[in-house]
């Protein structure tokens, strides 16, 4: 499981939409979403491998993107993984 909040500028350039492609084309699932403080968290459930190829697009993100940060989170997901991977509002 993958479990991080994504710090940048992240927010207003499709940051959403291209980990929601990414992590489908991987075959993961789990969600992705916008939070208050301007960071996007991410969960993705799924094999090693893709996680790690998915952490790494996580890192460069979509044009126009600026990630400055992937901070793990520690807690545990408030909401369960969606199959297919899903954006939440």
């Amino acid at each position: 499981m993958l479990y991080v909040a994504v710090r940048g500028r992240v927010q207003g350039v499709g940051y959403r939409w291209f980990v929601r492609e990414r992590a489908r084309a991987l075959g993961l699932t789990g969600w992705v979403r916008n939070r208050r403080d301007g960071s996007v968290e991410v969960l993705a459930i799924g094999n090693d491998s893709a996680l790690e190829q998915l952490r790494a697009l996580l890192r460069s993100g979509p044009t126009g993107a600026r990630v400055s940060d992937l901070e793990e989170q520690s807690t545990e997901p408030t909401v369960a993984a969606l199959d297919p991977f899903g954006i939440l509002k």
